[in-house]
């Protein structure tokens, strides 16, 4: 036995020694778009591994071997891979009724197909603010399954009676130590008490929680919280910052009105999510704190969540989205850092319209400010998890050392920005990690 093991042991121990290159991807004649600068430069792009390891307006030399791949842009624009501040991987796409009832094993196998439509829109990276991503993240890293780089919060903590709470109406007195379904998925949780939070906070951030997202104000999907309420109190919300500092990250919160944002913000948190019906003092407290914005161009229009008429959800709607031009207006007079997101929630038509929404954003900004903000403002949002953050290089950007995710667009959406409404047809070559998903060039 021995002797037979033997040439496999000699093998092992040369390929030990040697020196494997990698593989690289050299994307020649394109317009670059850098995520910065409101400018296009000419010139060529090389890849090796998952990064980009040189620019240059210049021929760029590579070894035309089996290892090298060369892609003629033919003149194409270039751009980094767009990026969604406020997504909810396992349930943008699936019908609500089936999300809340449906087997979590299910729930991941659904959402692995909706993540590899998500890549395919351009989308190379997500801010996941509510569910539980952790398996379906690491599916893709691992390249069992194909789909954005995804940033985890894990369950979505909320007070009882609270945004994060889908329980039934006739599920109170709740038994304490009692989970539902729902939780025991890691979908929410429900944690009243500053104790509960912090436990509720630590146990995620184990899970691998990139950030913390706290149900800080009344929700329109939610049944039991009307749009004014506050949520938490400041020891509650003080609670899950305090969890999260000692881990190096922060704390977002869900939260409409001023009230709301301005307690959260009291209480430590980085980052608002929503906050359509924000006033002028809140704007200036989140200017002077520097508090992340992570907006979305709510209206009601064709991709507004679509709820019964006449229902208490349809209401708040309506209410809410009357804040979102104020909103913006406030943002962009206080230079307030802005992210943009979908925050695409039970539906297939919805989510496919995820180009089309970040599209709608020159309602408010320029084609450039949008793209910027879909790339290198969203990454710099994503960085704020600090060390807890699993990807370490530069996103949203197209910058020597910077991860290698690109889209080809046929088309300049700096002068055209509706040519990222249609991923389809104008999105030419989609790649992710130096992995190419789509390439349509002839």
């Amino acid at each position: 036995m021995k002797f037979k093991l033997l040439p496999v042991l000699i093998v092992c121990m040369a390929f030990a020694g040697s020196t494997f290159a990698q593989k690289s991807i050299l994307i020649t004649n394109v317009q670059i778009f850098n995520g910065r600068d409101n400018q296009i430069s000419p010139g060529n792009v090389l890849i090796t591994g998952n990064q980009i390891t040189r620019i240059s307006d210049k021929p760029i030399p590579v070894n035309k071997s089996t290892n090298t791949s060369i892609i003629d842009g033919k003149g194409k624009f270039l751009m980094p891979g767009l990026i969604d501040a406020h997504a909810h991987t396992l349930m943008d796409a699936i019908p609500l009724q089936v999300g809340l009832t449906s087997d979590i094993g299910y729930l991941n196998l659904f959402a692995a197909a909706s993540a590899e439509k998500q890549l395919l829109r351009g989308f190379t990276s997500v801010r996941d603010v509510g569910g539980p991503s952790f398996s379906l993240k690491r599916a893709i890293d691992e390249g069992l399954v194909k789909g954005p780089r995804i940033y985890p919060s894990g369950a979505t903590v909320s007070q009882t009676g609270g945004h994060g709470d889908f329980g039934g109406y006739t599920d109170v007195p709740r038994v304490p130590g009692q989970l539902s379904y729902l939780e025991r998925s890691g979908l929410t949780i429900i944690a009243d008490g500053a104790d509960q939070v912090l436990m509720r906070t630590r146990e995620l951030l184990r899970q691998g929680a990139t950030q913390i997202k706290v149900m800080a104000g009344g929700g329109v999907a939610s049944n039991y919280d009307p749009l004014d309420v506050n949520q938490y109190t400041e020891a509650e919300i003080k609670a899950a910052v305090s969890a999260a500092t000692a881990w190096n990250t922060y704390v977002t919160v869900h939260a409409y009105t001023p009230t709301a944002m301005q307690a959260a913000i009291q209480a430590g948190v980085k980052c608002i999510e929503h906050g359509q019906l924000a006033d002028e003092a809140t704007a200036k407290l989140m200017a002077e704190k520097g508090i992340w914005w992570s907006l979305q161009p709510f209206l009601d229009d064709e991709d507004a969540i679509p709820f019964p008429e006449g229902s208490d959800a349809r209401k708040k709607q309506l209410t809410m989205v009357q804040g979102t031009d104020n909103a913006y207006a406030l943002a962009k007079k206080y230079n307030i850092k802005t992210a943009f997101g979908t925050d695409c929630l039970f539906d297939p038509k919805l989510a496919a319209r995820q180009g089309a929404q970040l599209a709608k954003m020159v309602r408010w900004y320029t084609p450039f400010e949008v793209l910027r903000m879909a790339t290198s403002n969203n990454a710099e949002l994503l960085a704020l998890s600090g060390p807890r953050n699993p990807y370490p290089l530069k996103l949203g950007v197209i910058e020597e050392g910077a991860y290698a995710d690109l889209i080809l667009v046929d088309g300049n959406p700096l002068e055209n920005i509706q040519l990222v409404a249609d991923p389809d047809k104008k999105f030419l070559l989609i790649m992710k990690d130096g992995i190419i998903y789509k390439n349509t060039l002839k």
